[in-house]
């Protein structure tokens, strides 16, 4: 088998060639590894690996197949890992220069999990500075590019998953989502992802942690790949239980209505009509706003900016006698803090929009009606939403656009900010391309226990449409 094929081939077809010893975890590691290195060097997206053991683990693998693959789904298939997940013997810096050195000494759950499974780690991928924003870069590691176009941004806070998955640098990956950090870049690179909902997926052994309940629901573990199926494959394995049996033949399915009066590009209006065309043939389908889409964006801007984002804000600055502002003036100026303006910027942001205590009060008070409101509107019900405005913009376009003191994220963010705020999964696909041929996604979601729906609805999609399709600009 060559190298092209088994950059390709998605987890689940890679851990059956090897089972089926028609391919070795060793040719499959090698392949990778070889084509990570020629690249990264244009998408800077794996910024630290561990090929030496992971050769070594292959291996292993190859020396014991009859033995030892029983129970493990993943039996030496190569994955990728965000920064922000600790692995043993790695990294986890939040790209901070002040943390580089720092070691972790014990694997996050999630990572534990896919172990357990048989996954070989290859490396690990880069983030903004403390998962802050939804562009990739930092002062320590620097920018990541997006796989299909290196002007353009990966997005985040996923974005070096998603570029380096989009070029075919792993089987498979996982990431994390607290504003669309999962499918910004997925959506970005053309691959697919899945965000969890509240309290399904371990937050162990993530940095940064959340430590507000109001964000711990928005903030959830998940895949990163290119295929539906090994989305739901690596949810089964990173959940604490396999998702409930739920037939798609049960589901009404809403789909974003594009005439309405939020920002959306021809290219993203002409794809979900012809969704909503060859999904009316077979199924309910209706093109409505479901409850309480026009409150998510603000809700989800005031939650990330709880006490202004302190704990960040603290990690951040070290204790360095510096102030967030005074960091963004001098790198304006002078480009010489070591805090990227990304997150300065973000942080005067949280700052300005902290919700008061009676805010939160109100805003909880909203939650809990809207989770009740929710659970019955979408029990047999899946939304369709796009993913963003655009496909992949020019680096920088993106942030400005989210982090705006004129609040512009009330019209760009509640595509993404509505799963978010309501804790729910969602599973993002790529449908098509823009006329730049820049990869353009959709999301399906629903509540907690409509996990299984989601997936197949999702392969339909993949099917009828796009799916992933690596890049080759870099072959």
């Amino acid at each position: 088998m060559n190298k092209n094929t088994i950059l390709d081939m998605d987890a689940t077809s890679i851990a059956a060639a090897i089972k089926m010893q028609s391919v070795t975890s060793s040719d499959a590691v090698t392949a990778y590894i070889t084509h990570m290195k020629k690249v990264n060097p244009h998408l800077n997206a794996m910024v630290e690996d561990r090929f030496t053991f992971a050769l070594q683990e292959a291996e292993q693998v190859d020396k014991n197949i009859n033995d030892d693959q029983k129970n493990k789904p993943l039996y030496g298939v190569p994955i990728s890992v965000k920064e922000s997940f600790h692995v043993k013997k790695m990294k986890t810096t939040g790209g901070l220069i002040h943390r580089q050195d720092i070691i972790s000494s014990t694997d996050a759950d999630v990572v534990t999990k896919l172990k357990n499974a048989g996954a070989i780690i290859l490396g690990k991928s880069n983030t903004p500075t403390l998962c802050f924003s939804q562009e990739t870069d930092n002062k320590l590691y620097g920018r990541t590019n997006n796989a299909w176009d290196v002007t353009r941004t990966a997005g985040g806070s996923s974005g070096g998953e998603g570029a380096l998955l989009g070029a075919g640098g792993a089987a498979a990956g996982i990431g994390s989502d607290i504003g669309g950090s999962i499918r910004f870049p997925a959506h970005f690179n053309g691959v697919v992802g899945f965000k969890p909902g509240t309290d399904k997926v371990s937050l162990n052994g993530h940095f940064p942690t959340n430590s507000h309940p109001l964000q711990i629901r928005m903030l959830g573990m998940g895949p990163m790949g290119k295929s539906v199926r090994d989305m739901e494959l690596f949810h089964n394995i990173m959940a604490y239980e396999p998702v409930s049996i739920k037939s798609l033949n049960d589901m009404k399915i809403d789909i974003y209505p594009t005439n309405d009066n939020y920002p959306l590009s021809n290219s993203t209006k002409d794809i979900i009509e012809k969704i909503s065309t060859k999904l009316s043939s077979s199924y309910d389908v209706k093109r409505i706003l479901p409850p309480f889409f026009e409150d998510s964006a603000k809700i989800w801007q005031e939650l990330m900016s709880i006490n202004g984002a302190a704990e960040i804000k603290k990690l951040a600055l070290n204790n360095n006698g510096s102030s967030v502002i005074t960091s963004y003036m001098k790198e304006k100026w002078a480009n010489n803090t070591n805090m990227h303006p990304y997150l300065s910027w973000a942080l005067i942001g949280a700052n300005l929009f902290k919700p008061s205590f009676k805010r939160l009060a109100e805003i909880q008070s909203v939650l809990e009606r809207g989770d009740e409101i929710l659970n019955a509107y979408l029990k047999n019900r899946l939304l369709i939403f796009p993913v963003y405005h655009t496909a992949a913009s020019s680096h920088s376009s993106t942030f400005k656009e989210i982090f705006s003191i004129r609040k512009t994220y009330i019209k760009f963010m509640p595509y993404i900010a509505y799963a978010n705020v309501w804790g729910l999964p969602s599973l993002t696909v790529p449908v098509g391309v823009n006329e730049e041929n820049m990869p353009i996604s959709v999301q399906v979601m629903s509540i907690n226990g409509n996990e299984q729906a989601i997936f197949q609805l999702g392969k339909i999609l993949e099917d009828e449409f796009r799916g992933y399709v690596r890049s080759t600009q870099f072959d």
